[in-house]
């Protein structure tokens, strides 16, 4: 929100945050009476009674029944309610081959999840195409029309450096532009764009609703069909100069890990869908029919797996690997083991990797399974999008505002 040309305490101001502490507690806290306004912001009855006059008249609230209506006791006084269903936004995961989807409104509320597996022509279309599919299915699943629709969230499997608005350290999105990236997906479909990476967007899931809301510092590892992570520093996710801080899966195979996997060149081979794929033929885990077991076959079975199991152990130790470059750097309170792998493996897998940190390092570092293993991606891109529509309408606001009387300006509860 802009303040130019104002200074602190002038009336103008003034109503402004009066009216935008008024609309975000309706978002918060659902339907008020003019009353139950003006009680918890502090502020006298006919300044809430000027408040609500502004937000009818902006189109940011309405009226909704009265307060017998709604079963509550004591006088029939109106009640106000946000209106939410003319600003929407939509969270978008962008993964190998599946993409979700979700409607996101200023209120946070929950809507269903539309998943789509691409064809191979689909995952090589241009990025601007597979978002407007993935927005077109969000809306349906929500039934709600894609036109208000004004705002969108990608997560994807990518650096982002925001500075130059480009992707970089990304194997994959072949139909993606590299440069600008935002601003022409934006261009292309009409609305707000924000990009960011998967593994950025899990953590601010963590950091808000999961296994980062108590530590003061957290990595968190991306581990799908590539390895990704992201650091938050009490509350601030480190992504670095240019994006790429947390691409640790291009690192070298260290030495003393070469004997786990001949093979490996980088650490990211060490825990990938090939080297997951060996490590469960090696310890007899297959497919239901008894056949070798692929990726998507495995990580199914690894939440029935206990600590103990070979397999467990041994998975345990190659991502022991992996983590070990940022306790060295970073020295995180905790590390959250995030993605389809570190989903599945779950409380065993965390478990299996401490206890090589343990005996095997000089690190003891906390290594815990996610607190938000359901669509941590879209969960992030909420938590990103609620303040993107709240911004917008707040800007809305300052509009409005500024052709409107103003309140006493002495405010007395």
């Amino acid at each position: 929100m802009t303040t130019r040309g104002r200074a602190p305490g002038q009336p103008g101001l003034l109503r402004v945050l009066n009216d935008r502490a008024a609309l975000e507690l309706l978002l918060d806290e659902g339907p008020l009476t003019r009353n139950e306004i003006a009680q918890r912001t502090g502020l006298s009855k006919p300044t809430a009674a000027e408040i609500i006059r502004r937000l009818e008249a902006a189109d940011l609230i309405r009226e909704a029944g009265t307060a017998t209506q709604a079963g509550r006791r004591g006088p029939s006084a109106v009640v106000y309610e946000a209106i939410t269903d003319r600003d929407l936004a939509v969270a978008v995961d962008v993964q190998l081959v599946d993409v979700r989807s979700t409607v996101v409104d200023a209120a946070g509320r929950t809507f269903p999840v539309a998943t789509h597996t691409m064809s191979e022509d689909e995952m090589r279309a241009p990025g601007a195409d597979i978002v407007a599919a993935a927005i077109s299915r969000a809306a349906t699943a929500a039934g709600v029309d894609a036109d208000l629709v004004t705002a969108v969230a990608v997560g994807v499997q990518a650096s982002v450096d925001h500075a130059t608005d480009t992707l970089i350290f990304t194997d994959g999105l072949p139909g993606w532009p590299r440069d600008q990236v935002s601003t022409t997906l934006s261009e292309a479909l009409g609305v707000r764009v924000v990009i960011e990476n998967d593994a950025n967007l899990a953590a601010i899931a963590e950091r808000n609703m999961g296994a980062g809301r108590t530590p003061g510092s957290f990595a968190l590892f991306w581990m799908a069909e590539g390895l990704g992570m992201a650091l938050d520093l009490h509350g601030h996710l480190h992504t670095g100069a240019s994006g790429a801080a947390g691409e640790i899966g291009y690192l070298s195979v260290p030495a003393d890990a070469r004997s786990i996997d001949p093979t490996a060149t980088i650490v990211a081979d060490l825990i990938s869908e090939s080297a997951i794929i060996s490590l469960a033929a090696e310890h007899g885990i297959t497919a239901p029919d008894g056949s070798p077991a692929d990726w998507r076959q495995v990580l199914p079975q690894l939440p029935g797996l206990p600590e103990q199991h070979p397999f467990t152990t041994a998975l345990g130790e190659r991502v022991g690997h992996n983590v070990l470059p940022a306790l060295a750097v970073a020295d995180p309170e905790t590390v959250v083991l995030h993605g389809p792998t570190g989903i599945a493996g779950g409380p065993a897998l965390a478990a299996a990797v401490t206890a090589w940190l343990r005996t095997r390092t000089r690190w003891s570092t906390a290594v815990v399974a996610p607190g938000v293993p359901d669509t941590p991606v879209l969960h992030g891109a909420r938590h990103v999008l609620i303040d993107v529509v709240r911004t917008a309408l707040a800007d809305r606001l300052e509009r409005i505002s500024d052709d409107a009387p103003a309140p006493d300006p002495v405010e007395r509860p």
